[in-house]
């Protein structure tokens, strides 16, 4: 790799995007060897509904700085969120949008992805609340296409977290993000 790779989860409040972001830390510095990540936070006032974005950079190296300085993958869930964090993305980074959700499409040098992320959840796995899981399947893919880490990883560190008796929804949900990814080769 022998560089960082920064990734961006963005959307509201009870999305789970702090969640997804805490499993992608924790798969390459726990599940993988001679990977390093750093994981950060932000969210609004509201617990459930206000603004929500994770951060994770992981690099073969010690990470000196732990904030994203141009995410090379950013998800977004929301309107709200890729208006306000779409232009952060790397240029030629890629940009994945929900296409239930974000209207907009921001103008940004990146290879912009508008996929169902929320209504696959929904519709495929039965269960709005694992779009998050959608999406950690989608940066798993991603990981694996830039020879950062095997999804593999990534699902251990999914199936550690998750809450007991939730494991094979959860795991639906990922695959079906991962395949949608995978099987997504044009962008906007």
């Amino acid at each position: 790799m022998s560089k960082r790779f920064e990734i961006c989860l963005a959307g509201s409040g009870g999305q789970g995007v702090i969640t997804a972001a805490v499993m992608a830390g924790e798969a390459a510095s726990i599940f993988c060897d001679n990977l390093y990540a750093v994981q950060t936070q932000s969210y609004g006032p509201a617990a459930r509904g206000g603004s929500a974005k994770a951060e994770v950079v992981i690099s073969d190296e010690p990470i000196d700085y732990p904030k994203p300085v141009a995410p090379d993958l950013m998800i977004c869930l929301t309107g709200d969120a890729a208006a306000k964090y779409a232009r952060d993305v790397k240029a030629g980074g890629r940009l994945v949008l929900d296409s239930f959700s974000v209207q907009e499409v921001p103008n940004v040098e990146a290879n912009i992805y508008q996929l169902p992320l929320i209504e696959t959840a929904r519709n495929k796995v039965g269960n709005e609340i694992v779009t998050n899981m959608v999406a950690l399947g989608m940066v798993a893919r991603v990981l694996e296409l830039e020879g950062v880490m095997q999804p593999e990883a990534m699902r251990k560190a999914m199936l550690d977290r998750v809450p007991k008796g939730t494991e094979e929804l959860n795991k639906k949900a990922f695959e079906e993000g991962y395949n949608m990814f995978k099987d997504t080769p044009a962008h906007i």
